[in-house]
């Protein structure tokens, strides 16, 4: 009879020793997140035009209730050590964020390849522990929430830019501060394309899967161009995304 029952309980022990392993390597994946999280500044680029939206600041447009820039916000904070706003105009005008703010004083008007580069001097003075600087635009309010940590995994010391559905988005990426130097030389020769900027510097291109929300597959990095986006993303809002995996 004691064989027997050991034999019943076999099972059990070995499942509770399965389940120890996985819970040691989920507390070893949280710690190299939290590890790289703490050396990571993050940035948002809201120093756009905003022509074809009509004008105006399209992240402050309404989106549920609240700015579209507040829904990147809050996917991006948590993912980084410290969160700024690289703006352009009044910075007043984003105080409701209570985040730091920069704009492209040397580089005014030439796209958010000035809005990297400011970032990349705010962080040299005021977060010299960041090794890299993880940036996105102010119109994607559906970016995955573990976008920076899978950057990261990827880069090894260099550059990472996101990727959906074959299409490149090279200003939401991971930049290594030492890239300082050649975003100011691509900008000293207005060379001002982000994608053509991050193809020389031999970017890892890390692959997103669309997101299902709803009955609709939706790129994680939607952005609102338009006042149609910007229906279009008041409509996702309340609907159930299907397959939490995604982000």
């Amino acid at each position: 009879m004691m064989e027997a029952a050991d034999a019943r309980n076999q099972p059990s022990v070995a499942n509770r020793a399965a389940n120890s392993i996985l819970a040691a390597l989920r507390e070893d994946a949280y710690a190299c997140h939290m590890a790289s999280r703490a050396h990571i500044l993050g940035v948002v680029l809201a120093g756009g035009m905003s022509r074809r939206f009509g004008g105006g600041d399209k992240g402050l447009a309404d989106l549920g209730g609240r700015p579209v820039l507040s829904h990147v916000v809050a996917r991006l904070g948590p993912q980084v050590a410290r969160l700024i706003l690289n703006v352009n105009g009044d910075a007043s005008r984003f105080a409701r964020f209570d985040l730091p703010t920069i704009s492209d004083v040397e580089n005014p008007g030439l796209g958010p390849l000035s809005g990297i580069l400011a970032a990349l001097d705010w962080q040299k003075v005021h977060a010299p522990d960041c090794v890299a600087i993880a940036t996105v635009s102010a119109d994607v309010p559906f970016i995955p929430t573990d976008l920076v940590a899978r950057l990261d995994a990827t880069r090894g010391e260099g550059l990472a830019i996101a990727v959906s559905g074959g299409r490149r988005h090279p200003t939401t990426a991971l930049w290594p501060t030492s890239a300082r130097d050649v975003v100011a030389s691509a900008l000293a020769r207005r060379d001002l394309s982000v994608n053509a900027l991050t193809q020389r510097l031999n970017a890892v291109a890390v692959e997103f899967p669309m997101r299902n929300i709803g009955d609709a597959s939706i790129d994680p990095f939607f952005n609102i161009n338009t006042q149609d986006d910007l229906a279009i993303a008041s409509n996702l809002l309340g609907e159930p995304e299907k397959d939490k995996n995604n982000g």
